[in-house]
């Protein structure tokens, strides 16, 4: 009796953190505390707002602490097999961690509670999950990037080492290259340049170029939106489980109920022909 007694609060206390007004109020409450650790960055001179703005945030990190105690007592165990949870207790612990001494440079850290909204919105958190869903094909991705990058400095400098500074090394050369596939003044600042010196220089960079700007790159929006496609058939496909396990419900509680009342006019039937 005591155990369904204890699950019964529990299952009202998860209803209440997982309620829209609830999930709102701390959405809500992470804007805010967005907002008040920006203001923190500019130099304030009213002495009033210098007081509100950590009495403000001293009071979102108690409320955002009194959340995670409710969510704690309310799914117990469960609580950490979430990542989500996991993610929130990290952030939130480390805006418990005192901002002096040693640990004054972790204050910088008090605005990744903004990235919360990523476990509270579920629009966000699909894309996150499907980042770190294509995380391993884009790791391939890399390896090919890195192979080329590789290759490419080596080649860049050999062939301009001699006469440009900005490829007299293979460090300075894989860092121009990456200037290069940025495409940020690439074309006046590191090819016109070494043109000067080597005029046919404008084949090695176009060919950089198509092989990292124009096609690998490319492979990263392919593989990210290929695991958001994913995430949403594979949300599809869920509903459709769901719909398929709720309407065979509604089946078979349909078919009981004929059940019943076959039974009953059969009794009935009976309890007539015996007069």
């Amino acid at each position: 009796m005591t155990q369904q007694a204890n699950q019964g609060w529990r299952d009202r206390l998860v209803r209440m953190v997982e309620s829209p007004v609830f999930v709102n109020f701390i959405t809500g409450l992470i804007l805010v505390n967005a907002v008040t650790l920006g203001l923190e960055t500019y130099p304030v001179e009213t002495p009033w707002l210098a007081t509100a703005l950590p009495l403000v945030d001293s009071i979102i990190v108690g409320i955002f602490v009194v959340e995670l105690t409710l969510k704690l007592v309310a799914y117990g165990p469960r609580f950490f097999r979430s990542g989500w949870n996991w993610f929130d207790f990290i952030i939130v612990s480390i805006s418990l961690i005192p901002n002096a001494g040693p640990f004054s440079v972790l204050r910088a850290m008090r605005i990744l509670r903004v990235f919360r909204l990523f476990s509270v919105m579920p629009d966000m958190r699909k894309v996150v999950e499907a980042l770190m869903k294509a995380i391993p094909g884009m790791g391939a991705i890399l390896a090919v990037l890195a192979l080329m990058f590789y290759v490419s400095a080596v080649m860049a400098t050999k062939l301009f080492g001699e006469s440009e500074p900005m490829f007299a090394t293979l460090g300075g050369s894989a860092f121009t290259l990456f200037q290069v596939m940025t495409l940020e003044g690439w074309a006046m600042d590191v090819a016109r340049p070494t043109m000067e010196q080597y005029p046919f220089a404008w084949l090695f960079f176009l060919v950089f170029i198509v092989l990292t700007s124009f096609a690998v790159l490319n492979m990263f929006i392919a593989v990210i939106v290929d695991s958001l496609q994913s995430k949403h058939f594979d949300e599809e496909e869920e509903r459709a489980i769901k719909s398929e396990a709720e309407a065979a419900a509604d089946r078979d509680m349909l078919h009981s109920e004929l059940a019943e009342i076959r039974a009953e006019l059969k009794a009935l039937r009976s309890e007539l022909s015996s007069r």
